[in-house]
């Protein structure tokens, strides 16, 4: 039976600051290694940060990006190489003149997959991605959703159905406003005092500003798809917005296999085993779908709006 361990990361990235935070993944890389992790996924843009990026002009958005293969890319490939792991990470690409929310995986022997975000709104001048994919790893069919690609479910569907038995997700999410009562900002003070009293940003990280919303929707991807759910979110501030982490594995049941609850920079490990993805839910209702009936309205014409509640005054 095939079987897999993956390890989820999550850091405090610095702004624009990608030998920072590439020494970060190199770190983490080597930990998740040594803990004996087949490969390990870092979050949205994990080589850049992110929520910075709405404030930057169209040319210092294109200083920043870089191609794909490029200098992060090796550097990352160098990492893999040098740890003998697959590793997965995010940054902002650009490509004949077009500039994208980027995820790549990568190996010793370069770039396995790379995927472009289909729902990218963090700048007015990124492009949006137009394709799935669906990638051999380690043995294993993989597929990529960038944080609000995850949110509109045929994008998880269409995925699941390209062969998909893992779907990595990486996110810079929660703890913003939303019309969802209990959503928003977590105070910075909770964040200083998070030594002197973890209780209390853990309360906030977990509450419907985090953790709650997340747990409304995401084991519901898995549930339905019949697929893991590799799901990573970083840790801290990211740009001026205080992320909670949480990264988590999640199984084709909707069960979570293992969470990252520190407030440090750090990995967690699950072992995925392919027995679930025929023994879950997910995998007889797909057998069972009609589409005859349903494939004219789901293809219809739709004017796709991508802008959250936090983002409509920038």
């Amino acid at each position: 039976m095939r079987q897999l361990s993956i390890a989820v990361a999550q850091f405090e990235p610095k702004d624009g600051d990608k030998e920072y935070n590439l020494t970060v993944i190199e770190e983490l890389t080597r930990k998740a290694k040594e803990s004996g992790a087949d490969i390990i996924s870092f979050h949205e843009m994990s080589i850049t940060a992110y929520t910075h990026c709405k404030n930057l002009t169209r040319t210092e958005l294109e200083t920043l990006a870089e191609n794909v293969p490029g200098k992060s890319t090796d550097k990352l490939i160098s990492i893999s190489e040098q740890y003998d792991i697959p590793v997965l990470a995010g940054l902002v690409e650009i490509d004949e003149g077009k500039i994208y929310n980027t995820y790549i995986c990568v190996d010793e022997s370069g770039v396995i997959a790379r995927y472009r975000k289909i729902h990218p709104f963090i700048s007015q001048y990124m492009s949006a991605g137009s394709e799935y994919i669906v990638f051999n790893l380690k043995n294993w069919k993989c597929g990529i959703l960038i944080c609000y690609d995850n949110n509109v479910i045929e994008n998880v569907r269409a995925t699941s159905l390209m062969g998909a038995e893992i779907i990595f997700a990486p996110h810079v999410t929660m703890c913003t406003p939303s019309p969802m009562p209990g959503r928003g900002y977590v105070a910075d003070e909770f964040w200083q005092n998070r030594y002197s009293n973890p209780d209390q940003l853990r309360k906030e990280f977990d509450g419907p500003k985090g953790r709650e919303w997340l747990m409304r929707w995401l084991p519901a991807r898995a549930y339905d798809n019949g697929v893991f759910y590799v799901f990573t979110n970083p840790i801290g501030y990211d740009g001026e917005h205080l992320k909670n982490g949480n990264s988590m594995i999640i199984d084709p049941y909707g069960e979570v296999l293992t969470e990252i609850k520190s407030f440090e920079n750090t990995i967690q490990l699950a072992t995925v085993t392919e027995d679930k993805l025929t023994l879950a839910g997910g995998y007889r209702y797909k057998k069972a779908r009609k589409p005859a009936l349903y494939k004219d309205i789901l293809g219809e014409e739709n004017q796709s709006v991508t802008k959250p509640t936090w983002m409509e005054n920038n």
